[in-house]
């Protein structure tokens, strides 16, 4: 990892597939999970899947919205947003990027199929997993995220880099981002 992106906890990495920089997400701050609002922190300071952490959090399933796809270097990329199935409403804005050899085929058809969120496929194939947090934002946002979570008017959002190990490899890095 370079040295930049060490301090960015494998953000700037991740944006820079669809953006020219992380700066055009919005400006990240690194913080603890003490710092974060009780909501944010219910809903990103864990080693859990977001998936499941947001259907719980909103009491409705998700479903996933592809905005963009990347594809190389052996791996696949997308940015996302996750809407509740209750009422439409956008929950997470995110990029992850996968190394797909790590995967089994039925795994990489079902999300290549862009149907059902990540969380959701890995869990339904049995793939063995683990969530590692990595870092923790407050997040002043550009136009891209202040467009898909808020009005416009949004003040400060919230977000995390983890990875997702799968048999401990790393297979998934994830830049997840909700408004509370």
């Amino acid at each position: 990892m370079e040295s930049a992106d060490l301090y960015t906890g494998g953000a700037s990495r991740l944006a820079e597939l669809f953006y020219d920089s992380l700066e055009d997400l919005g400006s990240f701050e690194s913080v603890q999970a003490a710092d974060l609002p009780d909501e944010a922190r219910a809903l990103l300071a864990h080693n859990n899947h977001m998936t499941v952490t947001l259907e719980s959090f909103h009491n409705s399933p998700v479903d996933v919205e592809i905005l963009a796809e990347w594809e190389g270097d052996g791996s696949y990329a997308r940015e996302i947003l996750l809407r509740q199935q209750a009422d439409r409403s956008i929950v997470q804005f995110g990029i992850m990027r996968i190394w797909l050899a790590d995967l089994g085929t039925t795994a990489v058809r079902d999300i290549r199929q862009q149907k059902r969120p990540l969380g959701r496929v890995l869990i339904d194939h049995g793939v063995l997993r683990e969530v590692e947090l990595m870092n923790l934002w407050r997040i002043d946002p550009a136009e891209p995220i202040k467009k898909h979570l808020g009005s416009g008017d949004i003040g400060e959002v919230f977000g995390r880099t983890a990875q997702i190990l799968v048999d401990e490899r790393p297979t998934v890095q994830l830049l997840e981002i909700v408004g509370v």
